[in-house]
C-alpha cells in the first residue's frame, strides 16, 4: 500500500483544508474581540475630570429649594446694576470609588482635550469616606466665601475685625506649649497678619532658622511669646492650624448650594465689589475665572484649572482670569478664542476686568497662554 502519492489534491480536498484555517482564525478573532470588550468594560484605576456649570455670581441659580435666588445679595446696602457675567466654573468628576469608569471611557477621555484622566486616589483620598469628603468640600466652600466678602470689603476700603485665631496644634509642633487653641495672632515678626496666606509668608520670610517674634491675644490679654518654626517639606511652619474669623460691617449672602471647595472665591469677590460700586464692572462682556482668595486678596491655586478653561469657552467667555500660580498648567492648553489673563491680588483681577470693559487692555499684562 502506497503512503504518498504524487497525486495533486482534489478541489474539495483543498476547500476543506482553507474552510478549517478560516473557522480557526475566525474562531481567534472572535475570542480576542471578546476578551478586548470585557477588558473595556472593566472598571478602571481611574476617575476622570471635564467641565461642570457654570455660574454667574451676578446672576441666579437654584437653592436646595428649587426657587431661583440671587449668587449675591447685599440686602441693606445700596448696590448698583450690573452688566456682562462674572463667571465662575466648576469641574464634575465622572466616578467614585467603587464605581469608577471603565476602560472604554478612560481611553475615550484620554484623547479628549476637555477632559483629564487622574488615578482616583487623587480625588479620592484612602480613608476619607466619600461622606466626609463632600463635607469637607462644603465646609471649604463656606471659609471661602467668607474670604471672598472680606476681600471685597477690604479692597473697597472697609475696616473691619480680621483675626488669624488658632484653632488646632498639629502633631510635634514647636509652638506646643506656647500657643494655644483660641489665640489669635496679631502679628509675627513686626508685621501685621489679617489672613491665614499673610501668616504663612510671614513664616516663609523667617524661615526656620532661630525664634520667631508672634504677638497674640489670649483671654483678652495681648502677649508676645517666641516660637522657631520646623522646615516641613521644603516649608517653614509654626505647626499650627488656624482659620479666619470677620466681623463684617454689612451683610453679604452668599448662595451657591451641590458646588464645593474654595475655588471660587476670587470670582465672588469680584461679583461684591461689583454691586457695590457705581458702573458695570464688566460693560456688558462675559469674564469667567478661577482662584482662591484670602481676607487680604491674594489669589490662589486651584485643581482642575484645563477643564475650567473649556467650561468658560462654552459658557460664551472670551477672557479668562486665572492663578498665576497655575500658569505652568495652562501653558499651551488655552481654547482658540479665549484670552487668559494671570492673576496674583484682587486688585489685579479687578483692573483687568474693567479695562477689559473699556477696551484699554493692553500687552504688559501677564498671560499664561503660551510657554
Amino acid at each position: 500500500m502506497a503512503l504518498f502519492s504524487d497525486e495533486p489534491a482534489s478541489p474539495h480536498a483543498r476547500f476543506e483544508r482553507r474552510s478549517r484555517r478560516e473557522r480557526i482564525g475566525w474562531g481567534a478573532i472572535t475570542v480576542a474581540t471578546v476578551i478586548a470588550i470585557v477588558f473595556a468594560l472593566m472598571p478602571s484605576p481611574y476617575v476622570i475630570e471635564q467641565p461642570g456649570p457654570v455660574y454667574d455670581t451676578l446672576g441666579v441659580a437654584e437653592n436646595g429649594d428649587g426657587e431661583e435666588v440671587p449668587l449675591i445679595e447685599i440686602p441693606d446696602e445700596t448696590t448698583y446694576p450690573t452688566d456682562g457675567e462674572l463667571n465662575l466654573l466648576t469641574v464634575s468628576v465622572v466616578g467614585r470609588p467603587g464605581a469608577t469608569p471603565n476602560w472604554l471611557e478612560v481611553l475615550g477621555a484620554w484623547f479628549d482635550r476637555t477632559r483629564s484622566v487622574v488615578p482616583v486616589e487623587a480625588i479620592f483620598p484612602p480613608g476619607i469616606t466619600n461622606e466626609q469628603r463632600d463635607e469637607q468640600n462644603q465646609a471649604a466652600m463656606v471659609d471661602s466665601q467668607q474670604d471672598a466678602i472680606a476681600a471685597a470689603l477690604v479692597e473697597l476700603g472697609y475696616d473691619f475685625p480680621r483675626e488669624v485665631t488658632v484653632v488646632t496644634l498639629l502633631d510635634e509642633s514647636p509652638a506646643d506649649g506656647v500657643i494655644e487653641e483660641g489665640d489669635v495672632i496679631l502679628s509675627l515678626d513686626g508685621t501685621d497678619v489679617h489672613s491665614v496666606g499673610e501668616l504663612q509668608r510671614a513664616v516663609r520670610e523667617h524661615g526656620s532658622e532661630g525664634p520667631a517674634s508672634i504677638v497674640l491675644v489670649r483671654d483678652g490679654v495681648e502677649q508676645t511669646v517666641e516660637v522657631t518654626p520646623v522646615d516641613r517639606n521644603g516649608n517653614a511652619v509654626l505647626g499650627v492650624g488656624v482659620r479666619m474669623e470677620y466681623e463684617f460691617p454689612i451683610d453679604v449672602e452668599l448662595q451657591l448650594d451641590n458646588v464645593g471647595g474654595p475655588s471660587a472665591g476670587m470670582m465672588f469677590a469680584l461679583g461684591i465689589v461689583d454691586k457695590l460700586t457705581p458702573g458695570a464692572m464688566t460693560g456688558g462682556e462675559i469674564v469667567a475665572g478661577t482662584g482662591t482668595i484670602d481676607s487680604a486678596g491674594a489669589v490662589g491655586a486651584i485643581g482642575g484649572v484645563r477643564q475650567k478653561l473649556w467650561g468658560a469657552l462654552d459658557a460664551g467667555a472670551e477672557w479668562f482670569l486665572a492663578p498665576e500660580s497655575n500658569c505652568d498648567e495652562v501653558v499651551d492648553h488655552v481654547p482658540d478664542g479665549l484670552s487668559v489673563f494671570a492673576v496674583e491680588t484682587l486688585d489685579e483681577a479687578r483692573t483687568i476686568v474693567e479695562d477689559v470693559a473699556d477696551g484699554e487692555l493692553s500687552g504688559s499684562y501677564p498671560s499664561c497662554a503660551a510657554g
